[in-house]
Order: C-alpha cells, then structure tokens, then sequence
C-alpha cells in the first residue's frame, strides 16, 4: 500500500478516536440567578487594606439558602477587596464588576491548610499540607466565577521568594481551585500574580474556562496558568495566558498516589489561546500523568516567547498514558523548542513508586504548525523500556533562527517510532516513515 494512503488511513483513524473536538461546542451559558447581593451588604470595605474574608464567607453562606430556588449571585462592585480564602457554594455566581479587584492577602495565617490532593499523595512543593487555594470550590454544581473583566489578584511575589528561598511551611495556595465539581464556569475576567497555579480543576467534569487573561511576572517560579487535572469535558477557549512557567498544563496524578486515584483527564478541547510560557511550555501534558491524559485536541493556538512550546513529559515509575492527542492550526514565534517529548523528567513525590511503572504515550499526531525564529525543531526521548509510538506529524514548516544547529541537528530523536509527511526542517530517522528504527512496522 502507498505510504501516503497508508498516512492518510492512520491520521483519519486518528481522527475518529477523539471525542474532544465538540466540548466547547457543547459548553453551556451560564444562568441567570434570580437573587443577587452585593459583598457591601455583608460589611465589606474595598479599601485594598481591611481584610474581607469574613464578609465573603457570611455572604456565601447565606447564598447557600437560594440553591433550591435558582440561585443567587455574589456581585462584587468597583473596589480593591482584600481577603484571606473562601469557600464557594453550589448554583452561585461570583461577579466582579469592572474595576473589581479581589486582592489575596499576603499573610499566610489568612490561608486555611489543607490535606493534600489524594491523587499526589503531598503538596506540589513540599511534603504534607498544602495553603487552601484563595477561591475555592468542593463538591459543587453549577458554579460560576465571572464579570464584567473585573481582576483577581494573587500578590504571588510573596509566596515566589518564599520558594525561592525555601521559607515555605507548605505548599503554596492557587488563586482559583474546583475540587469533584460539575459545570463549572470560569470566565471574562483577568487573573494576575497566582501564588502556583492560576485555576485548577481536580476531579471535575464539564468545565469551560472562556476570555480569561491570566499573567504573572517571566521570573515567577513554577507558576502555571489553567490546569485540568483529573477531569474531563473541559474546554479552553479565547483566552490569553502568559506564565513563569507553563500556560496551560493538564495533568493526572503523581506516581502511586495517581495511579490508585486512577481518575484520568480526557476529553479537553483548547482553542484560539495566546500562550506565553518563560521557562516551561505553553502547552503541557504531565509530568504528572499518572491516572492518565486521553482524548485532546488543541487548535488554533498561538505560542510566542516561549521556551517549549508544546511538551510531553513523564518518567519512569509514572505508570499511566498519554494518547490520542491532536495538536493542529497552531502559529509559534521566538520559541525554543517547538515540540518536546521527555520521557525521563520530573521527580517523585516519595520513595513508594513502582520502578516497572512505565508510562504509555502513543498515538501524538502534530499537524498544520507554522514556526518563526525556533531554535530546536524537536525533541523527542522515549525510554528503552517504553518508547514513544505512533507519533505522527504532517504539514509543518519552522524557520530556524541562527542559533539553531544544522538541519540534522534541528530534530533529536531516542526511542520514538512514528511517521511524518511535508515536514520542514525534515524531521529525525525515526519519525521519517511508518518503518520504525527497530526493525517494524509501527502500530496505529
């Protein structure tokens, strides 16, 4: 059989396998509440100084009698409201009105401390607890956080020195986090400064995070803006993300603790988002991927100023998958790294990890990506044990910046198998033809 058949009987095999295309079609508006109070009614100052954590959570709890009545919405006015962290309820909407500004304190005694994620076994910076996230959402439906572009802001410089000088007593706190919830929605407003991660979604279904601005500074550490983690039917859409480290990362689970949670990411569309990650990538799946990541697509993205631009990452002793991913329509300019596949990075949370827990990721297909001034084409380093299979690109052109190597350099390549067709630089020996470098037929 030709080999162009062959490439196109696999790529539309590939196709077919996702059920994440139509997420973010499917998404839902949000409804309208037929009660509504403002954060003033519960004694509320937006003076950026007197502390409102009380008034915010008073003005929850009392919400929380509407939810068999419609709902009720939280309406927070022009003001800088600075508050410790709270709870959110079910059927509620938080709105920020323009020139709202939710300011996190920078006290950590004004953060609740919290058991960490069942799925990670620890914090993400340090063993033990982790600081509650400032928003926060458990076990709830039909939640919304949004507005009129009003502004939540972490004050994460703080927390970053903390880090960075390892003064922290736990893990740092996210500026928005929704745990085992349903319809969820994050959207219109602008998110600066997270502590860590920006919004955070664990064991979560049908998201749909929309015109979202999120920024911290190039130097922040580890700071991430969107991450699905554990969760499925979640859509990414309109929005521009410019972090420290990744913009948007989906994850699944550190070593045992997620490989027993066994609670995948699947089903995740990501479309028409200005991504800008300083010392990450602006589009990430792992490393922690242990419950496994399935069913993505990415399209319409553009990547600028970013040291990677789209990363696989995962090691030994992870256990779980990453496959039937398609990344496609996507502009990268001043990058690194246009694709990074790392199959031995990243650390674990403890010494209880299984050696033998190799991870799967098969069945990557990259297509109709343009690049301008890439330093390294790609990288891809499977493992002997578990090489990456299936890997399929097509349709890609990068121009190389001067720093770049030759053109034999451009592409780096280790226990990878795949297939590629009018790809520019050409791409390694292994991702050439559907021959794989050890001798067979790659599987699709």
């Amino acid at each position: 059989m030709p080999v162009a058949l062959v490439l196109l009987l696999a790529l539309s095999c590939l196709v077919r396998s996702h059920g994440a295309g139509n997420v973010c079609d499917l998404g839902r508006r949000p409804n309208t509440r037929p009660h509504s109070v403002s954060i003033l009614e519960f004694g509320a100052v937006g003076d950026g100084k007197t502390l409102n954590t009380l008034a915010f959570q008073n003005a929850v709890f009392y919400l929380k009698s509407f939810a068999d009545k419609g709902g009720a919405q939280l309406y927070v006015p022009p003001g800088r409201w600075l508050t410790g962290s709270f709870n959110l309820t079910s059927h509620l909407t938080l709105f920020l009105e323009k020139d709202a500004v939710i300011l996190a304190s920078q006290d950590p005694l004004h953060w609740e401390v919290v058991d960490p994620l069942p799925s990670y076994g620890r914090g993400i910076d340090l063993p033990g607890k982790r600081y509650m996230s400032l928003i926060n959402g458990y076990m709830l439906h039909d939640v919304v956080v949004t507005g009129d572009n009003g502004t939540i802001d972490g004050q994460g410089l703080v927390w970053w020195d903390r880090f960075n000088s390892h003064s922290l007593k736990y893990s740092r706190p996210h500026l928005v986090e929704f745990v085992s919830s349903e319809n969820v929605i994050v959207s219109n407003l602008t998110f600066l400064n997270a502590p860590a991660y920006t919004i955070h979604s664990v064991y979560c279904s049908h998201v749909n995070i929309h015109k979202v601005t999120a920024n911290t500074s190039p130097e922040s550490p580890d700071t991430i803006g969107i991450v699905p983690d554990s969760s499925d039917n979640v859509c990414i859409q309109d929005s521009s993300i410019n972090m420290g480290y990744d913009a948007i990362s989906l994850k699944s689970g550190w070593d045992e603790y997620g490989i027993s949670y066994a609670r995948p990411t699947a089903n995740v569309e990501i479309r028409n988002v200005y991504l800008q990650a300083a010392s990450g990538a602006s589009i990430s799946f792992g490393s922690e991927m242990s419950g496994g990541i399935s069913d993505v697509v990415v399209r319409d993205a553009h990547i600028h100023n970013s040291l990677s631009g789209v990363a696989f990452r995962t090691t030994k002793g992870r256990g779980g998958y990453m496959k039937e991913i398609d990344v496609s329509n996507i502009n990268m300019v001043n990058v690194g790294t246009g694709f990074l596949a790392n199959g031995s990075f990243g650390t674990h949370p403890d010494s209880g990890f299984d050696e033998n827990a190799y991870p799967l990721v098969s069945h990557i297909r990259l297509h109709d990506i343009v690049g301008e001034n890439i330093s390294i084409a790609g990288e891809f380093f499977g493992t002997k044990e578990s090489p990456f299979t299936s890997v399929l690109l097509s349709n890609i052109s990068f121009s190389m910046n001067s720093e770049s190597p030759d053109d034999d350099g451009s592409w780096r390549c280790l226990y990878v198998e795949g297939s590629s067709e009018s790809v520019v630089p050409e791409p390694c020996f292994e991702l050439k033809s559907f021959e794989s470098s050890y001798g067979r037929a790659v599987a699709l």
